[in-house]
Formats: structure tokens, sequence, C-alpha cells
């Protein structure tokens, strides 16, 4: 039965990180929550390819900086709940399963809270690292 679980991790980790790969070339696709996703996915099944995610170097950073707690750009957030949402509602109008809707619907609340809740990224500030007459400062 483990081995069938871990199949399972490393088929979805492996499905995550290919959707995420082509989210760098195809804007629609948000890249760091499926980064994300994969690297829970490994983690869960394969130390080993937990290890070669993270230390990569195309999407290494992006677990990097989730895990140092410097979290997720707000334009990544709110594109995954965007998405998560538009998905739910396509589902909640296709689906005349009362139960369903119901499931669907706090998936997506529970989604959307996780998402929210975690760290947020700082954009950097240009004007911290070359002090110049017409920067801002926050």
């Amino acid at each position: 039965m483990w081995n069938f679980k871990r199949s399972l991790w490393i088929i979805g980790g492996s499905l995550s990180l290919v959707i995420g790969l082509i989210g760098i070339i195809v804007p629609i696709l948000p890249t760091t929550p499926l980064v994300l996703l994969a690297g829970f996915c490994y983690g869960k099944s394969s130390p080993r390819l937990h290890k070669w995610l993270v230390t990569n170097k195309y999407f290494g950073h992006y677990l990097a900086d989730y895990k140092s707690g410097k979290g997720v750009p707000i334009r990544i957030k709110v594109f995954a709940v965007s998405i998560v949402w538009i998905s739910v509602l396509f589902t909640l109008v296709v689906i005349p399963l009362f139960l369903v809707r119901i499931f669907m619907l706090g998936i997506a609340v529970v989604v959307t809270l996780f998402i929210f809740t975690s760290p947020l990224l700082k954009e950097k500030n240009k004007c911290t690292e070359i002090m110049q007459p017409d920067c801002e400062r926050t």
C-alpha cells in the first residue's frame, strides 16, 4: 500500500511540476503554487526528488523563498485564488449534485484561506539598493 501512495505522490508532484514549467511560458498558469505543490508531493514521497527540486536552479528559488518565510508575491496569490474560484464556480454550474457543490465550496474556502494567510513576498524596492533623489522611501 505504501508503494501505491508513494507512486501517487510522485505522479502528483511530477504533474504539478510539468504544469508549473508550462506556466513559465504560458502566463495564465501560476508557476509558484504549482512548484510549491510539487515540493510538498515530493517531500511526502521521495527525499531524492525533493532535494533535486529544492536545489534546482530554475525552481529552487520558489521553494527557498517560501520556506525561508519570504512567501509568495501578491499577484501570484490573487491569480491562484482567481483560478481556484473560476474552477469551482464552473464546477458548481456543471455538477448538479448538492453534496459535491458543498464539498467544492469547502475546498475553495480552505485553499483561499491557506493562500492568503501564507507569507507575502515583498517586492524589492530599487530605492533601497541605490539611493536616488527621486525615489520614494517606504
